[in-house]
C-alpha cells in the first residue's frame, strides 16, 4: 500500500459521504454522543465499527492487545470513565476474537520481553481457570476456550470500576461480552450473566454509591 494511495482513499471517502449527505461532516464536528462503548483488540483485521455496522460517532472505541482492562492500565481506566461519565455511553462491549496472538503468545512459556507485564494478565486468566482449560486436550479449543474466558474476566474488570457502578444503578448501564469469529465474520455473544457478575462483584468490590 503506497502511503500517497491513503490520501487518494480519503478524498474518495470524503466524496462518498457528502454525495449521500452533503452536511455529513457539519453534523460530525457537532460532537459525538455514542450509546456504546467498544472495547477491542488491537488486531489489524478486526475493525469495530466495520463488524458492527455502526458509523463514525456511533461507538466510542478503546483498542489494545488482547482487550484487556487491567485496572492498572490508566489508558483503558481513563476511557471507561470518560466514556460512563462524559459521554454517558448505556452499553459497554467487550470484544475478543478468535486467532488472537496475544492470546496465543501469553500460551506460551517463552521471555517476551515487555511484553511480560501485559501477557501476565491473560496468564492471571488462564489460573483462574486451569482446572476448565487442563481438561480440554484440543490446543485448538484450549486456544478459543481462553479467548472466551478471558473476555469474561475482562468485562468483570469493567464492572468492578465506580462508574460502571453507579452507572448501572443509576440508569441500568449494561455491560456485554462479544467474541469475534475471525474465520466466519460473525459476532458471537458469550451471554456472560452480567446481572449475576454485577450482584457477586459489588459484594466485595462495592465502591460506588
Amino acid at each position: 500500500m503506497d502511503i500517497k494511495q491513503i490520501f487518494e482513499n480519503n478524498k474518495n471517502w470524503i466524496a462518498k459521504k457528502l454525495q449521500s449527505d452533503n452536511k455529513y461532516f457539519e453534523k460530525l464536528s457537532d460532537g459525538q454522543t455514542p450509546e456504546f462503548l467498544y472495547i477491542g483488540c488491537s488486531d489489524s483485521r478486526v475493525s469495530a465499527e466495520d463488524l458492527m455496522g455502526l458509523e463514525p460517532g456511533q461507538v466510542f472505541v478503546h483498542r489494545n492487545i488482547a482487550n484487556m482492562v487491567p485496572n492498572t492500565d490508566l489508558n483503558s481506566m481513563s476511557v471507561i470513565n470518560y466514556a460512563v461519565t462524559s459521554l454517558k455511553v448505556n452499553h459497554i462491549v467487550v470484544c475478543g476474537h478468535y486467532g488472537c496472538g496475544g492470546v496465543l503468545a501469553a500460551m506460551q512459556q517463552a521471555d517476551l520481553g515487555i511484553l511480560n507485564p501485559w501477557l501476565r494478565n491473560i496468564r492471571d486468566v488462564f489460573r483462574l481457570h486451569r482446572n476448565e482449560l487442563d481438561a480440554i486436550e484440543d490446543e485448538g479449543q484450549k486456544y478459543r476456550r481462553l479467548v472466551e474466558l478471558n473476555v469474561q474476566e475482562q468485562c468483570i474488570n469493567v464492572i468492578k470500576t465506580a462508574e460502571v457502578q453507579r452507572a448501572n444503578r443509576q440508569r441500568n448501564l449494561k455491560v456485554y461480552g462479544w467474541v469475534f469469529d475471525i474465520h466466519t465474520g460473525n459476532l458471537i455473544d458469550l451471554n456472560i450473566d452480567v446481572d449475576a457478575i454485577f450482584k457477586e462483584i459489588t459484594s466485595i468490590y462495592k465502591i460506588a454509591d
